[in-house]
C-alpha cells in the first residue's frame, strides 16, 4: 500500500468564527477557508506544517442533506448542532487508487473516489480526491482518504508562498498526536494498523492499556474509554503562553505541552 501519512482532521462546529476567534486570543493562527460549494459545507482552517485543524460547519442544510458518497458531510447533518465533536483524522496518500484496492480487498464499504473542491476566502479554486469509508470499528469511524494534486515538498511551498502555512504570533508549535478514547485499544490500534500500514506499538511500561500508531511524524494514541471517538489533539510547544493550557472547542481537546 502507498505510504498514508496524518494529513488533517474534521471537527464539525455551529459557528466558524468562535474557534477562529479562540485561537487568535491564545496566539494561534485560523481563518475561515471556504465554502464546499456541492456539498452544503463551509470551513475554518489552522495550519501547522502539513497537518492542519479543519472545523466543519453547515452552510446550507438542504444541499448538506442531499449530499452522496460523503459520510462526511452525512455525520455533519446528523450530529449537528447537539454535538460539536472531533469527527475524524484523514490520512494523505498520493496513490489513492492503490489505497482503494488495498481497502476493498479488506472488505470495508468505500464511496467512490470523489473530485472535492472549494473556493478559498480570496476566490481561488482548491481541488483534490478523496475517498471516505462507511462503517466503523466497534464505534470508532474510520479515517478517509485523500490525494492532493501537488506532491508533499511542492504542496508546503504552495502554502507557505500563499500565506496559508505561516508562523503562529505564539510561537512554535506542531502537532505530535490525536488522542482516541476506545473500549479496545489493542483490537483498534490492531485493525487500524492492519488497513493502513501504520506500524503499532505498546506503551513501554504496558499500564494503562494504552496503544500507538505511527502516522508520518505523529502519532495516534488509543487510550481506555467508552466514548469511541476521537477526542484530543496534542501540540508540542516552546510558547510560555501555550505551555500547559487546554483549548476547549464544543467537545473538543487542544493540548499544549
Amino acid at each position: 500500500m502507498s505510504l498514508l501519512k496524518w494529513d488533517h482532521l474534521v471537527h464539525y462546529v455551529n459557528d466558524l468564527n468562535q474557534p477562529v476567534q479562540l485561537f487568535a486570543e491564545h496566539g494561534l493562527t485560523a481563518f475561515r477557508g471556504g465554502s464546499h460549494k456541492d456539498w452544503g459545507t463551509y470551513n475554518a482552517l489552522s495550519y501547522f506544517g502539513l497537518t492542519y485543524l479543519e472545523f466543519l460547519g453547515i452552510e446550507n442544510l438542504e444541499l448538506a442533506r442531499a449530499t452522496k458518497h460523503n459520510v462526511v458531510v452525512r455525520d455533519a447533518v446528523t450530529l449537528l448542532p447537539e454535538h460539536e465533536v472531533l469527527s475524524r483524522v484523514v490520512l494523505r496518500t498520493d496513490d489513492i487508487e492503490a489505497v482503494e484496492a488495498q481497502l476493498r480487498q479488506a472488505g470495508l464499504l468505500l464511496s467512490p473516489i470523489i473530485d472535492g473542491r472549494r473556493l478559498d476566502n480570496l476566490g481561488r479554486l482548491i481541488e483534490w480526491r478523496m475517498m471516505t469509508i462507511d462503517g466503523d470499528f466497534q464505534g470508532l469511524p474510520y479515517p478517509f482518504i485523500i490525494q492532493w494534486n501537488e506532491r508533499d515538498e511542492q504542496r508546503l511551498d504552495s502554502l507557505n508562498s500563499a500565506g496559508i502555512n505561516r508562523p503562529h504570533p505564539a510561537g512554535q508549535v506542531e502537532v505530535v498526536s490525536a488522542g482516541f478514547r476506545v473500549s479496545d485499544p489493542a483490537a483498534a490500534a490492531s485493525h487500524w494498523s492492519e488497513l493502513f500500514g501504520l506500524p503499532v506499538s505498546a506503551p513501554a511500561d504496558g499500564s494503562d492499556g494504552s496503544y500507538s500508531l505511527k502516522a508520518g511524524d505523529q502519532t495516534f494514541e488509543f487510550t481506555p474509554g467508552e466514548e469511541n471517538r476521537l477526542s484530543r489533539i496534542v501540540f508540542r510547544t516552546d510558547s510560555p503562553q501555550l505551555k500547559g493550557q487546554t483549548l476547549t472547542v464544543g467537545e473538543g481537546e487542544y493540548v499544549f505541552e
